[in-house]
């Protein structure tokens, strides 16, 4: 094991996973750090998800990701020259292709296949430092992409579907974050769930919310993501919901979710 940090500056690098898809978590990584860009920040998003979501949803085409997340899995490229300009000041990308499937699979006969991507951090330290935060979109399994994800993150931000059987799979992401914290990376922690799909006026999604907090308590964030048009319509447009309808509900929700995980930092460097 190695210490990312020592004698260097790194942004806070977020795991953004879930192994169940359509929970959320690319819209979630696409707006955060589309909000947190908007409050200031330098924000990296690393596209992990051989789908590519989250390059099609910040308007990134395929013809502009020539270094992708594989090229800097294989160690062909650096994270900091590979970082592509979103149409959003402050916001960047790691763009992702279908060939990241090919990279799954090549580093599963490697002997250090959980570290690809925190060799990557580890080697281009210089390219990182201009970041305040790196989000790894994961894709929807808890595969070998998913593993180096968390291997090489600070924390793990789990968007969670107010849907039932949805505390289900957060209780086994949690579990896989324990194995992870035991073996390759005992520094990860739980930043927080955020409830996602959220209905008010749906009975099921107040129950889910309920449970969430019972049993998790603090962990939840207070903003809720609700179900939201705009929310689905941004990404054909290759626009962050803050930016496509900035007055959306939506829009709204991942403005106060960035304000709320920016308190929760100050909270901690007063507490520290």
């Amino acid at each position: 094991m190695f210490d990312l940090r020592k004698g260097k500056k790194f942004p806070e690098i977020v795991a953004i996973a879930n192994q169940k898809g359509g929970v959320g978590k690319t819209t979630s990584a696409i707006n955060l750090g589309a909000a947190l860009a908007q409050a200031g920040k330098r924000v990296l998003i690393i596209d992990m998800d051989p789908q590519g979501n989250a390059s099609t949803g910040l308007g990134v085409d395929a013809d502009r990701r020539r270094s992708s997340t594989r090229e800097i899995l294989s160690g062909d490229a650096e994270i900091g020259s590979s970082a592509v300009k979103t149409p959003m000041p402050g916001l960047f990308l790691i763009p992702s292709t279908t060939e990241l499937h090919s990279a799954d699979m090549a580093m599963a006969r490697e002997k250090d296949r959980v570290y690809f991507l925190k060799k990557a951090f580890k080697k281009d330290g210089a390219g990182l430092r201009d970041f305040d935060f790196a989000f790894v979109d994961c894709p929807p399994s808890l595969n070998l992409l998913t593993v180096n994800a968390l291997a090489a993150a600070d924390s793990l931000l789990a968007p969670l579907q107010s849907e039932f059987f949805a505390l289900e799979g957060l209780s086994q992401l949690i579990l896989t974050m324990r194995e992870i914290r035991s073996s390759v990376n005992p520094l990860l922690k739980l930043e927080g769930v955020v409830l996602t799909m959220y209905d008010a006026r749906n009975n099921l999604s107040r129950m889910v919310e309920s449970d969430a907090r019972n049993t998790l308590k603090h962990l939840v964030y207070q903003t809720v993501i609700p179900r939201n048009v705009t929310l689905s319509e941004a990404p054909s447009y290759g626009q962050p919901v803050v930016v496509y309808d900035k007055r959306s509900r939506g829009a709204l929700a991942y403005r106060s979710l960035a304000s709320e995980f920016l308190k929760r930092r100050e909270q901690k460097k007063n507490n520290s």
